[in-house]
């Protein structure tokens, strides 16, 4: 039995059951996290158009010591917030990705909001 395949598909499980619950609109899109070994990416969607409305990740942030760490993961939250500002939203739906609400996924959100997204 292999246990990586084991984990994964509990997090895929996981994320199901919130994605039936939790939908983005134009006017408050789901701002959703996956995270990577080496990065970790967020996205606002617009599930009723299927289109991303803005993006970030942490391929884009410099200057920190690890690209994976939480202080990056604060950079990339107040990224993503400040790109949606531009374009006029302030309010989303968190969507964690069925990932535990802590480290990397937590930082995000905090940034997020301390940079004036509500949610």
């Amino acid at each position: 039995m292999v246990r990586e395949s084991d984990k994964g598909r509990a997090r895929e499980k996981r994320h199901a059951r919130v994605r039936a619950r939790v939908t983005g609109s134009s006017a408050r899109p789901r701002l959703c996290v996956f995270r990577s070994l080496k990065h970790l990416y967020v996205q606002a969607v617009d599930d009723l158009r299927g289109a991303t409305v803005a993006s970030a990740s942490t391929i884009e942030v410099e200057g920190s010591a690890g690209k994976g760490n939480i202080a990056a993961a604060g950079k990339v939250g107040a990224l993503i917030a400040a790109r949606l500002r531009e374009k006029g939203l302030e309010t989303v739906v968190f969507d964690r990705g069925g990932y535990l609400y802590h480290g990397r996924v937590k930082a995000v959100a905090d940034a997020a909001r301390a940079a004036g997204l509500k949610f």
